[in-house]
């Protein structure tokens, strides 16, 4: 199941949140060129997950969930263009756990 907010994909695989960004937002910001993760491990509603810098443009991502971080995409720390690819397995930004259900479940659907 996943779910669309703050242009980014949140993706359920069991009792985790893989949040990534849509496409779209892929395609307006062109090519990445740097990003800072936060260092915090919980975040809240619309606190940040990174800042990054791109061809397009500099702005900061924001959780659209409240919940522990408990994975971090450091690969991209290193090569930022992977949150650029297609592939679900690289361009993902971060894991979340202990996220409300009912929250998620809120959010607005993927629609294919």
């Amino acid at each position: 199941m996943a779910k669309v907010a703050n242009s980014l994909l949140i993706t359920k695989e069991d009792d985790l949140y893989r949040i990534s960004m849509t496409p779209e937002l892929q395609d307006v910001l062109g090519n990445i060129a740097y990003i800072d993760f936060t260092e915090d491990d919980t975040v809240d509603v619309d606190d940040s997950l990174l800042n990054l810098e791109s061809s397009k443009a500099v702005m900061e991502l924001t959780s659209p969930l409240a919940g522990t971080i408990v994975s971090r995409n450091d690969e991209a720390s290193a090569n930022p263009d992977l949150l650029n690819q297609t592939d679900a397995s690289k361009n993902w930004i971060v894991v979340l756990d202990q996220v409300d259900e009912v929250a998620y479940n809120a959010l607005e659907d993927l629609k294919n």
